[in-house]
């Protein structure tokens, strides 16, 4: 018997609205496991007042997996599920609940008939972490409350935080900007191709799929679908920040890519060049045979918004177009 579950959503400005689901669940992917020796052992006192306990570091761990929620909607009408990649320093809230209390991109596709699988990628959210540099090879970094502000063009760049100067007519929602601060969790610069061999092991249980990926998962969603082409059916890549492997540019020749960027571009100081770079790759893969789309978002009259799309007050009309655009590749019923 099909299972249908009820799930109540409280939505900005709006009283509760049920959303059905045939099934939904979670799962964990990829990994390997590591040996540690030479370890001292410790006494930990895991609960003030506590008896100390002796804690052996020595011995195996299971790393560099990858947590995944899923939420399967009773009709569906997408031909296959839909991955969603969040960015650095990032978790899949990326894709929930927006930091305003709007319905995000992860709710809206769902509504739409969508399979949806949303996840934290390796070291990041409920995937967890590993001890560092005996695994992971370097530190975390970590991010300020201005950082954000002034990467993600919501203002004009370095000091705009400090005077919550905003970029014209942006459609972040400025006065909720802490909120998305603390979705914000640290990241490692060593663990790329750990993130790439869990993604690849999601692709290889869940697809066929569309993968859609943001910003730092864009060389993640190009080099997995280099490695599995065979498996997705289209890429969405929203202001990726990293390209595939030049070289394999053939292997995505078969795979419809739409990429979107978003507003104040040419002002910043760096996302000209991260911009030049994802088009050079793009065009790449065209001249390989590919079918890449690239769109500006303020040249089809979608302006104002920032690196983080997905939580603009727009970010619907931009869910509209990825949708559309999903309909034309015959990804929908």
């Amino acid at each position: 018997m099909r299972k249908i579950i009820a799930v109540a959503l409280l939505l900005s400005g709006c009283a509760q609205d049920q959303l059905a689901l045939r099934d939904m669940g979670s799962f964990h992917v990829g990994g390997r496991e590591a040996a540690l020796s030479g370890k001292p052992v410790k006494d930990v006192v895991f609960t003030p007042g506590g008896a100390p306990a002796k804690i052996d570091l020595n011995g195996s761990y299971l790393v560099e997996s990858m947590y995944v929620q899923y939420f399967l909607p009773p009709n569906r009408k997408g031909q296959v599920p839909l991955l969603m990649w969040h960015g650095g320093g990032l978790t899949g809230v990326t894709y929930e609940t927006k930091p305003d209390g709007g319905e995000g991109w992860m709710t809206w596709f769902l509504r739409k008939g969508w399979d949806v699988y949303n996840s934290d990628a390796v070291e990041r959210g409920r995937a967890g972490w590993a001890m560092y540099p005996d695994i992971f090879k370097s530190e975390p970094v970590f991010l300020t409350t201005a950082n954000p502000w002034e990467r993600f063009r919501i203002g004009p760049g370095p000091g705009s935080y400090a005077s919550k100067k905003t970029n014209p007519g942006t459609q972040f929602p400025v006065e909720y900007y802490e909120n998305f601060v603390k979705q914000t969790v640290p990241r490692w610069t060593s663990t790329d191709e750990a993130t790439i061999a869990a993604y690849i092991a999601l692709v290889d249980k869940v697809c066929p799929c569309v993968v859609l990926f943001h910003s730092q998962a864009g060389q993640f969603g190009y080099k997995v679908a280099q490695a599995r082409p065979e498996k997705i059916k289209a890429l969405v890549a929203v202001e990726p920040a990293g390209d595939g492997d030049p070289k394999q540019a053939a292997k995505l020749a078969g795979i419809p890519t739409l990429v979107l960027y978003g507003d104040y571009i040419e002002q910043d100081p760096r996302w000209p060049t991260i911009r030049r770079n994802g088009i050079a790759f793009a065009d790449t893969v065209n001249q390989a045979g590919g079918k890449v789309e690239v769109v500006d978002l303020p040249k089809v009259g979608i302006k104002g918004n920032s690196h983080m799309v997905m939580l603009d007050r727009n970010s619907s009309e931009v869910a509209a177009l990825i949708q559309a655009w999903l309909e034309k590749q015959g990804l929908y019923k």
